[in-house]
């Protein structure tokens, strides 16, 4: 078995993603959420351990297409909500031998390989490892094994990491919590997001950080 984890990217292409913040800003909305995919793309390519992309429908699929050689194996997502989409690829890479996976989407950019690490870290020792979001989701799912059921959780809500610890502690899983951290949903996340940035030398994170000085 590899020593690291499989990093899967849960994702949608640039033009269907960031609702709310393309409630605030417009249009700058897709150019933001390019940015935010391009530093989860970056954090795989710096990945030591497989990855895994996980596109959300055909159309994300087709933005990734030439990205796709970033990833061991592409797992699409089924129709449901995102717990029963992520159970369907954590059933798939199961099924596939990576029995110890870390989940991650595009809202995140303060993620570095340090996190990354600790979370792969975790799951040897533990069956579950969550990163906490400041608004009370979650930037980081880490898992050995199967999910318990996810269908029924409160997703995109303030209860969801609550409501995930309790659902994995039920299920008798072991956990550990990273530290937290916070997501880019609305445009005061991005200046939030300047300043957490401001001494990254990631090319990806760097480029970003620019964009939100000028763009915005």
């Amino acid at each position: 078995m590899s020593a690291y984890s499989c990093l899967v990217l849960m994702f949608k292409a640039p033009s269907r993603s960031k609702r709310r913040l393309r409630a605030e800003i417009g249009s700058a909305a897709e150019a933001a959420a390019t940015h935010l995919c391009n530093c989860a793309i970056e954090d795989m390519t710096a990945w030591p351990g497989p990855c895994c992309f996980a596109p959300a429908n055909t159309e994300d699929r087709d933005w990734a297409n030439s990205r796709l050689h970033l990833a061991d194996i592409v797992v699409d997502q089924p129709s449901g909500n995102l717990g029963e989409r992520i159970q369907h690829v954590n059933g798939a890479l199961l099924a596939r031998g990576y029995e110890r996976q870390i989940f991650i989407g595009s809202d995140c950019p303060t993620i570095d390989a340090t996190y990354l690490m600790a979370a792969n870290t975790s799951l040897e020792q533990h069956d579950v490892v969550l990163g906490p979001a400041s608004d009370g989701g979650v930037v980081l799912m880490g898992i050995k094994g199967a999910w318990p059921a996810l269908a029924n959780l409160p997703w995109s809500s303030a209860a969801l990491m609550q409501a995930l610890t309790c659902a994995s502690r039920e299920q008798g899983h072991s956990l550990e919590l990273l530290e937290e951290r916070f997501d880019v949903d609305r445009a005061a996340d991005l200046n939030a997001l300047s300043a957490a940035l401001v001494n990254d030398q990631r090319p990806a994170r760097r480029a970003f950080r620019q964009w939100i000085t000028t763009a915005l």
